[in-house]
């Protein structure tokens, strides 16, 4: 039986989504202050009782879906091997950062295979997008370009044309007709979400959705709609640079700890395959506060620069900053010094910067820093071709991180000579393809002071 509807009067708050039958100056369930806002909302009301139905899981006998793999190899990766069908994807990002020039591209690299794709922008109109792909040199006949934003009308065109893919940009610019707020509102947001990702589910249509992001970075709309979505994607980077990481928040459908790198040129974004080499290009050589260490992101190794500068501070209170890093991780390790190896950096201001704009998270991080502090403090540069990996705890003892085999051979292939680990992992690698390299174990951080900075 078909539901009727009767229109009711809700206050919704622009965070969480809560929903008050009065205005309320603080939300009472995420606390955010002057979020809520009236909106004029449908609310369905059943006659009778509906019929559900199952299916049983390992009976079907179907096989696994192909994924949509497009050419763009840093979107592949994290997307974890392609896009599925039927899947919901989600890009956010700072303005200018190159999100749509980014959905143009990937759009252009299905077309080039003879699928028909369609591009629903409600931010552009359809000569400025004629523009920007004849900046990219995009000439594709199956790119197909819409400035509706009725998601009942965008609903029925991808009914009528059938494509392979369907991005929309942005999702704040779409509405619904039976939703009676603005465009961009959290009810706007929810319902259109919603009837796309019907769309997707019922037609194994993959699409992606477009987000904007509010200033402290999270995007724009309900929190709720980050978990309707199947995927999450935040594209990174400072639009002052050459280079942006495409990051997974979320994934359903593959690891969420993969990265792109893409390089931004006047042709548009190109992967960049060998990202170790991007972070290390300007590396300065024989100057304190500077040391690389071997990551993992996903699955792959990327080696980065952590730099550290501490010098005496004239405030009362001294300074911790860090860019890239945990800020609460470096106050512990500015502590573990402290107490270990008795070096006095209450007074000192002390920065620390992860050189290219990128995030590292992992414990293996803690050794970089404690090794770049070390360097500013007694101002001794430490050998370029030198590499460092490990955990710190607060015994100053220095902790066995994972995949230390793939850091090895990375950090071997860009041509560095010396690597300091944790002593368990030495020991693990025993016996094993050492890429010529000289593995420096060491068990606390006093050891790693004398072997690096011994005179």
């Amino acid at each position: 039986m078909q539901p009727s509807k009767k229109e009711t009067l809700l206050f919704v708050c622009g965070q969480c989504s809560f929903e008050s039958r009065k205005w309320l100056g603080r939300c009472p369930d995420c606390g955010a202050w002057d979020s809520l806002t009236e909106e004029k909302k449908q609310i369905s009301v059943r006659h009778g009782r509906t019929t559900a139905t199952a299916q049983p899981l390992a009976a079907s006998g179907e096989e696994e879906c192909a994924r949509l793999v497009t050419s763009i190899g840093e979107m592949d990766r994290v997307l974890g091997g392609g896009i599925v069908p039927g899947s919901l994807v989600l890009i956010g990002g700072d303005p200018g950062i190159g999100k749509s020039t980014l959905i143009l591209q990937l759009l252009s690299s299905l077309a080039v295979k003879g699928l028909k794709v369609l591009y629903v922008t409600g931010e552009e109109s359809v000569r400025q997008i004629r523009m920007r792909a004849s900046r990219l040199k995009i000439e594709d006949e199956e790119i197909y370009v819409s400035t509706e934003n009725c998601v009942e009308a965008i609903v029925d065109l991808a009914g009528k044309m059938q494509p392979a893919l369907l991005a929309v940009d942005s999702i704040q610019t779409v509405f619904s007709e039976e939703v009676g707020s603005a465009p961009g509102s959290v009810t706007q947001v929810r319902e259109s979400t919603a009837r796309l990702m019907a769309l997707a589910k019922s037609s194994h249509l993959p699409i992606l959705l477009v987000g904007h992001v509010t200033k402290d970075g999270s995007i724009a709309g309900p929190r709720v709609l980050e978990h309707m979505v199947d995927t999450v994607l935040y594209f990174e980077g400072d639009r002052g640079q050459v280079f942006r990481i495409l990051r997974t928040v979320k994934n359903r459908f593959g690891s969420t700890n993969e990265i792109g790198v893409f390089e931004m040129k006047e042709s548009g974004l190109a992967g960049v395959d060998n990202p170790s080499a991007l972070f290390l290009a300007e590396r300065p050589v024989n100057v304190p506060g500077s040391v690389v260490l071997p990551s993992i992101e996903g699955t792959r190794p990327i080696l980065v620069e952590v730099q550290a500068l501490v010098s005496r501070s004239s405030l009362g209170t001294a300074r911790r900053t860090a860019i890239g890093a945990d800020p609460q991780r470096l106050a512990l390790l500015t502590a573990v010094l402290e107490k270990k190896l008795g070096v006095t950096l209450f007074d000192h201001d002390i920065f620390l910067n992860i050189a290219g704009g990128i995030r590292i998270d992992e414990p293996a991080l803690d050794l970089g820093v404690v090794a770049s502090l070390l360097s500013s403090f007694f101002e001794k540069p430490i050998d370029s071709a030198t590499v460092v990996c490990g955990e710190v705890g607060l015994a100053g003892e220095i902790r066995a991180v994972g995949q230390m085999e793939m850091r090895l051979r990375e950090a071997g292939r860009l041509g560095f000579g010396t690597f300091f680990m944790p002593e368990s992992s030495a020991r693990q690698l025993e016996g094993k393809k050492k890429e010529g390299m000289r593995i420096v174990p060491v068990r606390t951080v006093t050891e790693l002071a004398d072997n690096l900075f011994r005179t």
